[in-house]
């Protein structure tokens, strides 16, 4: 059975506004038998500046074991500098579709044409459990739309039977073997074929383990579905956090160490104030809050809601571009005495190949390797980021009466007092070392041909609010003369003086 449905403006996701379309019926369960599938297509079209989303509702009868959906929409050619057609899918059950999510049950965004969901299982990105009968929906995201507008297809399919049982997920343990108080590497933003990656868990805790690292998170966009994909995986040596990498319209934030099973709702924007409320959503699940890429240039991307609430910002992100350089700017504008600054940290965002895990990486104290310990240390800012394993870091401040203060910590003491400022680093050969202060950059270095060297400044509490270190590769030859190289290491601030 085929249609062409009609739009209808329904209700508001949270504020965003949805379409709503016609519901879809399937014949009652007596109508049926064991095994039997019945199938119903809708075809649409969407102009330019649609709703964020579309709201398909499927009246799923009783008796249904599994709901499968398939779609395609066209692609039509687009003269340069104007944005195609992007259509993202998902899936809410008979709970609704209203924030924050109850009926949630999966998001592939537009890395899939198609998915199903059992009790038994379910595809990647998606939520297994039963088939409940009520009204569910397809939800349709349409990203960007042609000038053209977009034509669409949804398939729908539902097989009948009896529910099977759904297994018990099983979460990563928040506690590896670690080294006691240590410097603790890790990547925070990764992704898996739970959504748009290519890499398995698998393939992607191997890859952590070649670089050295010592924890990583999960975070799929729009999804928590991978929580429960990474047993076998963690180990002694691998500590395995959960997220999300929450992907709305008006840029992209990390949900770090949540609680296992936590989801995130992404279905707002700036200006519909629900921001907040999953700001504390995030905290009440023990994570963190982290903007990711604020400063990227692809649709959606840029981060609009502001850091109220933050607790780090994601300043680097993969290999080091000129999008990176503009978020450290920006950071750094922030950081003024201390009070209220938000901790730097680094992350690899990795897909595919050739995408590397732990470029970059952030390498955190903590008192242990544990959930609880390492997001403590992610907090407080006592980290750095390095682009690979093989780049080793130490920086402190000191007063002439020997008290010491390390990476996101303070050095109280008078405006006239006497301080050294010292950098020891490897790893970077012909590496160049820049300390800066709320003033600029006021005092810079060289390592040796080999990576390593030592670079020390003496200077006074009243002249510098704080201070951090850069480890810069060569700026290229044709580079402009003011442009320094690309980042190989950056630390968080130390601050100066009485608070």
């Amino acid at each position: 059975m085929k249609r062409r449905d009609a739009l209808r403006l329904g209700a508001a996701a949270g504020g965003t506004a949805a379409v709503t379309l016609a519901p879809v019926d399937f014949a009652a369960a007596s109508d049926r038998g064991e095994g039997d599938e019945e199938t119903r297509t809708v075809r649409g079209h969407l102009e330019t500046g649609a709703p964020d989303f579309v709201h398909l509702p499927v009246r799923v009868p009783r008796g249904v074991r599994r709901i499968s959906v398939s779609y395609r929409y066209d692609r039509p050619a687009v003269p340069a500098g104007t944005q195609g057609n992007a259509l993202d899918i998902g899936l809410f059950d008979e709970r609704g579709t209203d924030l924050p999510g109850a009926g949630f049950r999966g998001w592939s965004g537009g890395a899939r044409t198609e998915f199903s969901v059992s009790a038994e299982e379910a595809t990647p990105g998606y939520l297994a459990g039963p088939v409940n009968p009520g009204t569910w929906h397809v939800v349709l995201g349409p990203y960007t739309v042609a000038p053209q507008g977009l034509d669409y297809e949804v398939t729908i399919t539902l097989t009948r039977g009896r529910a099977g049982r759904t297994p018990r997920p099983v979460h990563p343990p928040e506690r590896a073997a670690g080294r006691g108080r240590a410097w603790y590497r890790g990547d925070c933003h990764l992704h898996t074929v739970y959504s748009d990656g290519r890499r398995t868990p698998a393939d992607v805790a191997a890859a952590a383990r070649a670089a050295g690292l010592d924890f990583i998170v999960s975070t799929e966009h729009n999804t928590s579905s991978a929580h429960g994909a990474w047993q076998g995986l963690w180990g002694d040596d691998l500590l395995v956090l959960c997220g999300e990498e929450v992907t709305t319209r008006n840029g992209h934030f990390l949900a770090l160490g949540i609680d296992p099973g936590t989801f995130i709702d992404w279905r707002y924007r700036a200006r519909d104030d629900a921001y907040d409320q999953f700001v504390r959503r995030i905290h009440r699940a023990d994570g963190l809050v982290v903007p990711a890429h604020a400063h990227a240039a692809c649709i959606g991307c840029a981060f609009k809601f502001g850091f109220t609430g933050a607790d780090a910002v994601e300043v680097w992100n993969g290999p080091w571009t000129a999008e990176d350089e503009l978020s450290l700017a920006s950071w750094d504008a922030l950081l003024r005495d201390g009070r209220g600054w938000l901790p730097a940290m680094g992350n690899s965002d990795a897909h595919r190949e050739p995408d590397v895990v732990g470029l970059p990486q952030t390498v955190v104290l903590a008192d242990d390797l544990s959930r609880q310990a390492v997001l403590a240390g992610i907090r407080a800012g006592r980290s750095w980021i390095a682009e690979s394993s093989g780049v080793g870091l130490s920086f402190s401040v000191t007063d002439e009466r020997g008290r010491h203060a390390g990476i996101g910590e303070r050095l109280p003491a008078p405006p006239g007092r006497k301080v050294t400022v010292r950098l020891d680093a490897s790893g970077v050969p012909d590496g160049v070392v820049r300390l800066v202060t709320d003033q600029g950059v006021l005092r810079t270095g060289a390592l040796a041909a080999d990576g390593s060297g030592t670079v020390t400044w003496r200077t006074t509490v009243a002249n510098a609010a704080y201070v951090r270190a850069e480890v810069r590769h060569p700026a290229p030859e044709s580079a402009e003369p003011a442009l320094p190289g690309p980042m190989a290491a950056m630390t968080n601030p130390v601050f100066l003086g009485a608070v």
